[in-house]
């Protein structure tokens, strides 16, 4: 064909079509709220975290507690003629040995903890006894509890009873559970109960109702985790809250601090002062308080001011935020109690760990619900918190079980070996020579 060259038409590229969706839906987006949680949820779920929430809340709060010792303190130190950082320093001295002992206490074995509890025992009622005494023991406060030691040192053995009935009776319930006599209602209760009633009699001789009502705290409380029937536990409850009431209808100092919940007014013969004063020291706190020192209530307007209101000048002079702070330490050391002995198969271990968190929650609770005016005036100290070498040394030695027992977790010990310079560094090497043997 004339004009041709020769040549095929060239073709015009065409573009590939759009491909069409598929239709199928997004995954809908997480509200900030869902992935705060998630996260939470995984953190919570790390082995170490119940040993890290029990070292860390424990610290904070033995720290925080002797600088309001200090505080709360100086005003008293200065009206019995005592330099001002009298009460500090002792304080100081017993959580210097309280942490001696909390880390003997974490270091230990279980079957070194389960050996332990009948000498502990033996030994605080021992120390008991010798408290009704004459001429060894002591009354402080209308209360015979008290060996004085010489110097400015006193031993309340009655504290230790506490750490005895943990250790005797979670090893005592292990023992039986082992044999499997727990289905038995009077292996249950003997000689547990006894015991136990035992105790709190040699502490109602001193008139010390505030302890009294811890031990038997931690009684419920070892009974709830071994399983006990509910009218059996009904029917120890009954006995417990009859002798009470007794207790309170023949005492009338205790009948005036029961009178005295939600009082608003220092009533006839000042009997409410402290509660009512307690009050004040919180209300004129506000969120961010008066500032560190700057309390008024501690100007001799509010009695024991660095002991059982502790609480109190710490909502005064930091207010909400120092207050809600310190609930939620506690909250956080309660709720890792509960998870060491949720998730060991170890029974003494559940027990023991049951027992430290309810002996800690319960005092907490009483004492906070004291200075709220929620609850009688029982005159137990703020575990870890308030003055007091007697009470702090065992509750330390306790938090020493707690991360012992959070430690003994196969996990956690995977978790921690893991943290060791040398293991880890072997690790890696392991890691570095089976990567390269497979390249090859």
């Amino acid at each position: 064909m004339a004009g041709s060259s020769g040549r095929a038409p060239a073709r015009v590229a065409r573009r590939p079509a759009p491909v069409r969706s598929t239709g199928s839906p997004r995954p809908p987006r997480e509200s900030p709220l869902r992935r705060f949680h998630t996260r939470a949820r995984k953190a919570w779920d790390r082995p170490l975290t119940a040993y890290y929430l029990i070292l860390g809340s424990s610290l904070l709060l033995t720290v925080l507690g002797l600088v309001m010792v200090y505080s709360a303190s100086m005003i008293q130190a200065l009206q019995l003629d005592l330099p001002a950082s009298y009460f500090f320093r002792k304080q100081f001295v017993a959580a210097v040995l309280g942490t001696i002992l909390l880390l003997v206490a974490m270091r230990m074995p279980v079957k070194l903890h389960r050996a332990l509890a009948y000498p502990i025992l033996a030994v605080t009622v021992f120390l008991m006894v010798l408290v009704q005494v004459p001429g060894i023991g002591r009354s402080v406060n209308g209360n015979q509890n008290w060996i004085y030691l010489g110097g400015p040192f006193q031993l309340q053995p009655s504290e230790f009873g506490k750490l005895a009935l943990v250790l005797w009776g979670a090893d005592l319930l292990a023992r039986k559970q082992d044999k499997r006599l727990l289905t038995q209602w009077k292996h249950m209760l003997v000689p547990l109960v006894p015991v136990a009633f035992m105790l709190l009699g040699l502490i109602m001789l001193g008139g010390d109702m505030g302890t009294a009502i811890i031990l038997t705290a931690i009684l419920f409380g070892l009974l709830w985790l071994a399983g006990a029937p509910t009218r059996l536990f009904a029917g120890v409850l009954s006995v417990a809250a009859l002798i009470g009431v007794i207790l309170i209808k023949t005492s009338p100092n205790r009948m005036a601090r029961l009178a005295c919940i939600g009082a608003t007014d220092p009533g006839p013969g000042d009997q409410c002062w402290q509660a009512v004063h307690g009050i004040y020291a919180l209300a004129s706190g506000g969120f961010f308080g008066s500032g560190l020192g700057a309390s008024v209530e501690k100007w001799g307007q509010l009695p024991e001011p660095h002991t059982d209101f502790i609480f109190a000048i710490t909502g005064e002079e930091l207010g909400l935020a120092g207050t809600l702070s310190v609930l939620a330490l506690f909250a956080a050391l309660g709720y890792a109690g509960i998870r060491v002995a949720g998730r060991t198969e170890d029974p003494f271990v559940r027990y023991a760990a049951g027992g430290v968190t309810t002996w800690i929650t319960a005092q907490a609770v009483i004492n906070v619900g004291a200075v709220l005016g929620l609850l009688p005036i029982a005159g137990v100290p703020l575990p870890l918190f308030s003055y007091g070498g007697s009470a702090l040394l065992p509750t330390m030695f306790a938090i020493g079980l707690l991360i012992a027992f959070a430690r003994s977790d196969p996990a956690a010990k995977a978790a921690l070996a893991m943290r060791q310079p040398r293991v880890r560094w072997n690790t890696m090497r392991r890691r570095v020579k089976a990567r390269s043997s497979g390249e090859r």
